[in-house]
């Protein structure tokens, strides 16, 4: 099978900077399984799929291991695929995900992106959380992921991170 992939860094104008991200534009969907196998293939963190309909782009989001509903660098990768390499000559394009319509529009040599809201709720830290960042935030916050708040940047810096707690956690 022949496949047109591209590797992006996302958030940088240096090379192998950024967020990396791998984009794969396809004539028709692939099995869902084969989808996740080129994303662990790939092995970034998020490989994006498009179908280009007549005026959207179907948009899908796989890591190595499952389909997200919302990936930000990975879509910001994919706007610059369409506009850059695949000549998209409309300001904008718009994407069908399963987070609902999407957005990303050129403005000169910026992309923005419009997503849409998921405001969090205050919650109690669970404990894979505070075992994750070994320290427990001032605040907790809950929608899609987790957000901790500390009182200063030194706090973040000094978190002894245990990734293992936190992939246990019941959201990203």
């Amino acid at each position: 099978m022949r496949l047109r992939y591209y590797h992006v860094d996302a958030f940088t104008t240096e090379p192998f900077r950024g967020n990396p991200a791998g984009v794969c534009p396809l004539e028709k969907w692939l099995p869902d399984e084969t989808l996740r196998r080129i994303a662990a293939e790939n092995n970034l963190s998020e490989t994006a799929f498009f179908i280009r309909e007549k005026d959207f782009f179907h948009l899908r989001w796989f890591t190595p291991e499952i389909e997200v509903d919302l990936c930000g660098h990975a879509t910001l990768a994919t706007a610059m695929v369409i506009f850059s390499e695949l000549g998209h000559a409309e300001p904008t394009i718009v994407f069908q995900t399963l987070s609902g319509r999407l957005a990303a529009a050129k403005r000169g040599n910026i992309i923005e992106l419009d997503f849409p809201s998921r405001p969090p709720s205050p919650c109690s830290a669970p404990e894979d959380l505070v075992r994750g960042l070994g320290r427990t935030p001032r605040e907790t916050l809950k929608s899609r992921d987790y957000l901790a708040v500390f009182d200063s940047q030194a706090e973040v810096a000094a978190l002894a991170l245990d990734m293992a707690a936190l992939s246990r956690l019941d959201c990203l």
